[in-house]
């Protein structure tokens, strides 16, 4: 499917403010956060995190409206995470290997048990899926864990909880080296705001080993690689998700686990647009222009913290300098789609 006339504007598409949705029970709007990207065929996927225990893929239609598939997965269904818990789904991520799709996803909050990631097997990037029936990644592991706060960084996400945990375990997102073939898989948030990587088998759902990673300036969560022209591009969110000073910055390296250089702030609050952050990369399957899918906070007054609504989905695209440096995107100069 190419992408529909007028889809990607000069500006921003915002996702239930702008642009039209279809989704099953009477859905209003593409609300929620943490949007992954995955292109498939020239279909563009988004998986957010949702708020009916369950997570979804949301598909671009021709018409230009975002429809909400079945449940890929539902809490009430994972087998090895207790009721009593009292779980939530979270920041869901999707990749594509072996004929097959991998879905990962987040298992919260980190107290008073331990962050998780968990993974299941999915026939299409619209399910149906089968859970491993196991957690990939269990944050009880790293209790001896000394956390590595990044550097230099002002208004970073100071480590949270009573710090049994030392590291949260959640933001799941994989990237196949290009070169190496590797398949890493990146995990970290803000208690401890650490992130660390993992490389899979060719499975897909088993670790086999941990592998060493820089840690970037003011990273707090939710990290996304690419890698363009040989060098790759480690994106992160920095600062607090439901504050007005969520942001999403940016580095620079010669592997897809660094060393890092820091090279600034891609996207951050502007006008009435609070907390822009947690995002995702994809390439327009119609035009090839990289694209930027996050979720921001509407219409909140002051800078938080944000209680009682929901955040938004939006598109931005991406704009790179001759040097290969990220123009950041000015949220005050965005046009809503009608």
């Amino acid at each position: 499917m190419m992408s529909p006339a007028g889809a990607w504007p000069a500006a921003l598409l915002l996702l239930g403010l702008g642009g039209t949705v279809a989704a099953p029970e009477d859905e209003a709007a593409f609300t929620g956060a943490d949007p992954a990207a995955l292109v498939v065929e020239d279909q563009v996927y988004l998986y957010p995190t949702g708020g009916d225990g369950a997570l979804h893929s949301w598909a671009l239609a021709d018409d230009g409206s975002w429809r909400r598939g079945p449940a890929l997965i539902r809490l009430a269904d994972i087998s090895w995470i207790p009721a009593e818990e009292n779980r939530q789904l979270w920041a869901p991520h999707m990749a594509a290997a072996n004929g097959r799709f991998y879905f990962y996803y987040s298992v919260g909050p980190q107290e008073p048990y331990p962050a998780k990631i968990g993974v299941a097997a999915c026939d299409t990037p619209a399910g149906p899926c089968t859970d491993s029936g196991r957690a990939l990644i269990d944050g009880a592991d790293a209790t001896g864990f000394a956390g590595r706060p990044a550097a230099g960084c002002t208004d970073g996400m100071a480590p949270s909880g009573s710090g049994k945990y030392k590291f949260e375990a959640i933001d799941p997102m994989v990237f196949v080296d290009p070169a190496s073939g590797r398949r890493l898989l990146y995990v970290g948030g803000s208690n401890g705001s650490t992130l660390r990587v993992w490389e899979l088998a060719a499975d897909m759902v088993t670790v086999e080993r941990e592998v060493p990673v820089d840690q970037p300036q003011c990273f707090t969560e939710g990290a996304w690689v690419e890698e363009r022209d040989g060098t790759y591009y480690l994106s992160y969110s920095s600062g607090h998700y439901d504050r007005s000073d969520y942001s999403v910055r940016y580095s620079t390296g010669p592997s897809p686990t660094g060393p890092w250089t820091y090279r600034g702030t891609i996207l951050s609050r502007g006008g009435g647009h609070k907390g822009p952050g947690h995002h995702s990369f994809f390439r327009d399957p119609g035009s090839g222009q990289m694209m930027m899918a996050y979720h921001r906070w509407e219409d909140q007054a002051g800078d938080g913290p944000y209680r009682n609504a929901q955040r938004q989905v939006a598109l931005a695209p991406v704009q790179y300098r001759a040097d290969g440096s990220i123009v950041p995107v000015d949220l005050d100069a965005a046009a809503l789609v009608d």
